[in-house]
């Protein structure tokens, strides 16, 4: 079985006594981390920024989608997919105690900002969500042919993040203004940056696929622990994605709690650490592939409110045929991305998702 579409078990219902609003802070800490970047950025001088930007990967969007794109709406404000990839390639092959081979994206985010900016929405698209991909062009020119039920997250392994773009863009009818990806290998050395996170868990954790053993109770994660929690499912929960998703949820609250407790404007040559590891994580389109860009795009944010922000799954039901996997449930799935594309209050209904009980 292909490494990208190795079997994994759908989200099952949340797990009870779970706080209701563990999605929303995911959703905060979306638009924090970008703005943290700014903050950092704007400690270490100007003079340094050469060096920060040749950090920043991009991948030009446009010229891989061409004009085979949802039409840019005057009431759609802006579209930001966010991707948070676990890549085992290269470099973060010695990281991996998974022994898992080749890149996903484990996270989507649709991060919808309003025309006036003062409040934020993202939706997050389950990996394990089968979709139609659309018919794309890989990096090296050659043509991908469109393909029915595939799963959600294999997409950027097996043609590129412009396809994961373009195929959100078809699935939603929204096109994304902006496409930001953060590789969770580039944690372990942000972690180590910023020496070390501290998470409190409240049961014992073996996972051997992840290499993480950590008892119950404080635990002060170093980088490499802390890419090993944020890779880890089995021994958590009923061993599925929900309990993994909530230790990612977990963990960067964590991080950016940890980065706000140093002061890190204090400490310019702290602050250019951290700033040269977060860098280096990131890939995005070309029109924000640099810090000056990242940092306009992250002032434009400031008049959004962190705590009236909201982080909604996309509503799934369990697919018929595979129960490993799920669609998107209709017609709550039409009705969120209607919502969005208008700019317009998201029904109640439209946030409830028969695969986790509502």
């Amino acid at each position: 079985m292909s490494n990208t579409t190795e079997s994994r078990r759908a989200p099952k219902a949340p797990v009870a006594g779970r706080p209701p609003r563990t999605r929303r802070r995911w959703g905060r800490i979306v638009l924090l981390t970008l703005l943290v970047l700014v903050l950092a950025a704007g400690g270490i001088g100007y003079w340094l920024y050469d060096n920060l930007d040749g950090n920043i990967k991009d991948v030009d969007i446009d010229k891989a989608i061409g004009d085979d794109r949802p039409e840019k709406l005057p009431t759609s404000g802006q579209n930001v997919l966010i991707l948070g990839s676990d890549s085992r390639a290269g470099a973060n092959a010695a990281l991996d105690t998974g022994k898992v081979a080749g890149a996903r994206s484990d996270t989507a985010l649709v991060m919808h900002i309003p025309e006036g900016r003062t409040k934020a929405v993202a939706i997050s698209i389950p990996r394990d969500t089968l979709v139609t991909r659309p018919e794309c062009t890989k990096s090296d020119g050659t043509t991908a042919a469109s393909a029915q039920r595939v799963m959600f997250n294999s997409i950027y392994a097996q043609v590129g993040p412009a396809c994961v773009v373009k195929t959100v863009e078809q699935i939603s009818g929204i096109r994304m203004d902006h496409y930001v990806e953060i590789d969770f290998a580039g944690f372990k050395g942000l972690v180590d940056a910023i020496d070390g996170v501290t998470v409190t868990v409240d049961q014992d954790i073996h996972d051997k696929s992840s290499g993480l053993n950590l008892t119950a109770g404080t635990h002060r994660l170093d980088g490499t622990q802390s890419l090993q929690f944020v890779r880890t499912r089995h021994g958590v929960g009923d061993g599925s994605d929900l309990g993994r998703i909530g230790l990612q949820q977990q963990f960067m609250l964590a991080l950016l709690s940890e980065i706000k407790k140093q002061d890190l404007l204090g400490s310019p040559t702290k602050a250019y650490k951290v700033a040269d590891e977060l860098t280096a994580a990131l890939t995005t389109d070309s029109e924000l592939a640099s810090l000056t860009k990242l940092a306009e795009f992250g002032r434009s944010l400031n008049g959004v409110d962190p705590s009236s922000m909201e982080t909604i799954m996309l509503p799934v039901a369990y697919d018929k045929i595979d129960p490993n996997r799920v669609v998107a449930a209709e017609p709550q799935a039409t009705q969120l991305w209607k919502a969005l594309r208008n700019d317009t209050e998201i029904p109640e209904s439209a946030k409830k998702s028969p695969a986790t009980g509502g």
